[in-house]
Formats: structure tokens, C-alpha cells, sequence
């Protein structure tokens, strides 16, 4: 049976933890940035953690499962 090949993107936007969840950054942190206020901007800066109902979807992305 071949491969299953990494999509790019997924490898460029996710990273595993050692527990197996997977972590992802917020989005509308790259423009339009003035009218956000401090404490908005603070929180997206942080990195969270994928859904669960999304998590089978982005590891088949990751050719993990």
C-alpha cells in the first residue's frame, strides 16, 4: 500500500503535543489591528488546541491516522 502524503498546508499549521492533541494559532491576528483592542490581540496571541469533532480530519491531513 502507498504512502499517504503530508498536505502541506496541515504541516504548516499544526503541531503535535506529546499527549497527541494537536495545536493550532488563532486567526485574525495579521491585519486590521488597530480597531482590535489590547486585550483581543493578547489572546489570539496564545496557542490553543483543535476540536475534538476536527481532530481525525487534521490528522488524516497530517498522514497520521
Amino acid at each position: 500500500m502507498p504512502k499517504i502524503k503530508t498536505k502541506s498546508s496541515a504541516k504548516k499549521r499544526f503541531k503535535l503535543t506529546g499527549s497527541g492533541k494537536i495545536k493550532r494559532k488563532h486567526a485574525f491576528k495579521s491585519h486590521i489591528l488597530t480597531k482590535k483592542s489590547k486585550k483581543r490581540k493578547l489572546k489570539l496571541t496564545h496557542d490553543t488546541l483543535v476540536h475534538k469533532s476536527d481532530e481525525s480530519n487534521i490528522k488524516r491531513q497530517l498522514g497520521l491516522k
